[in-house]
């Protein structure tokens, strides 16, 4: 499995991930075993890169049951903000982000996090100042590595250019390209890890024949972009077109691909390891096709 350099954090990351959003579904005694096959293969597999949340229903529990003991073999990453878990307060408060925080500690069962990222608040929550302070108060009593944000727009924007964060997390797809041109390199020239979200779009792009939760935005954005045919070269697997797509841009360090399955986590491995890059003139027509159509597109929440 290829890896990079984490911004500028020292971190080496894994440039496919594995989020476990979708992990978070599985019942907390019943899914320990399908989570320790999932996790446990990942990491032999050369994944490094995990990423959770507070929110993400069981995820930071089966992730504490299953590999704590392999802890130093991968960079951790959660995110807070949210009020989860049955959990009181307000959202984006400093006692409810506090909590949350030392909670996740607890059910990951470690005593430090490589990365917390405030979960997709909007820029008015980060310009107040205390989601942000409450991170670096965590950083400070050491149960923080790095501090990020997570989120799309001009939110992800003003979270780049205040030069707070150590990392950036946002969305980039063949459907959703804002990042490309309105992130990624300012995020790099902060020095930012960057992690992409939603990789292959939700299964949007040519979902005939294949597993879509697309929400409908996407889903009409990738016909009208498949209206002119097949891209020159496309690969004939349009996951693999996806994930080819979002590996080739300039300044993407990991990509976040998240699912319950061993077979799709296998496929998408051998993808990564073997498939990509894919050709350059496929990439290059799907970006042209998106900027000619592209109606003020942004990216997802």
């Amino acid at each position: 499995m290829e890896t990079t350099s984490f911004g500028n954090t020292g971190l080496t990351v894994s440039r496919l991930g594995f989020g476990l959003a979708e992990m978070g579904g599985l019942d907390a005694d019943g899914g320990r075993e399908q989570a320790a096959a999932l996790l446990n293969e990942a990491l032999d597999s050369g994944i490094n890169f995990l990423d959770t949340s507070a929110c993400y229903g069981n995820s930071e529990e089966l992730i504490g049951a299953s590999v704590a003991g392999r802890r130093d073999e991968y960079v951790l990453a959660t995110k807070a903000g949210h009020v989860a878990g049955g959990a009181t307060g307000q959202a984006w408060t400093a006692p409810v982000i506090s909590a949350s925080i030392d909670r996740s500690l607890r059910r990951l069962k470690t005593d430090l996090l490589d990365l917390v990222q405030l979960h997709s608040c909007d820029k008015t929550v980060l310009q107040k100042g205390e989601a942000i302070q409450a991170l670096q108060d965590a950083r400070d009593a050491g149960k923080v590595r790095f501090i990020g944000y997570s989120g799309d727009n001009e939110d992800a924007v003003w979270a780049v250019e205040s030069g707070i964060f150590d990392a950036l997390q946002t969305s980039l797809n063949i459907v959703d390209q804002f990042a490309r041109t309105g992130l990624l390199g300012a995020a790099a020239k902060k020095g930012m890890g960057v992690i992409i979200k939603r990789p292959i779009g939700n299964g949007a792009w040519r979902y005939t024949g294949h597993s879509s939760t697309a929400p409908d935005d996407y889903a009409k954005r990738a016909s009208e972009m498949a209206s002119d045919g097949p891209a020159p070269g496309e690969p004939d697997d349009p996951i693999l077109t996806a994930l080819g797509f979002v590996m080739s841009q300039e300044h993407v360090d990991t990509a976040i691909v998240g699912t319950t399955s061993r077979e799709h986590l296998r496929s998408n491995i051998r993808m990564v390891e073997g498939q990509i890059p894919i050709p350059r003139e496929t990439v290059e027509e799907l970006q042209r096709r998106f900027d000619r159509l592209n109606k003020g597109w942004g990216g997802m929440m």
